[in-house]
């Protein structure tokens, strides 16, 4: 379901303990562009520890081909620049 961030103003965070009652998650929409997704918290907890299981099993991966550094000089010019980036 989609709905727009005037009605999230208008109504407040109750609006998605209804519209969630009927709905799976709750898309909201910010000048006329679907921008948001509310969905259960025990659903977030479930897509985050998929995130995670699916991160480490990148790094195990990078690790057996041996594609990692343990140069600390690399990772902290690596953080820089990305932030600069942002």
């Amino acid at each position: 379901m989609t709905i727009t961030a005037s009605e999230v103003k208008a109504k407040g965070v109750s609006l998605f303990e209804k519209v969630l009652d009927g709905f799976n998650d709750v898309i909201i929409n910010v000048r006329g562009k679907d921008k948001y997704c509310v969905i259960p918290f025990e659903e977030y907890e479930e897509y985050r520890a998929y995130k995670l299981e699916k991160a480490h099993k990148e790094v195990m991966k990078d690790i057996e081909k041996g594609d990692y550094h343990t140069d600390l000089n690399r990772h902290f010019t690596a953080i820089e620049e990305a932030i600069s980036n942002d």
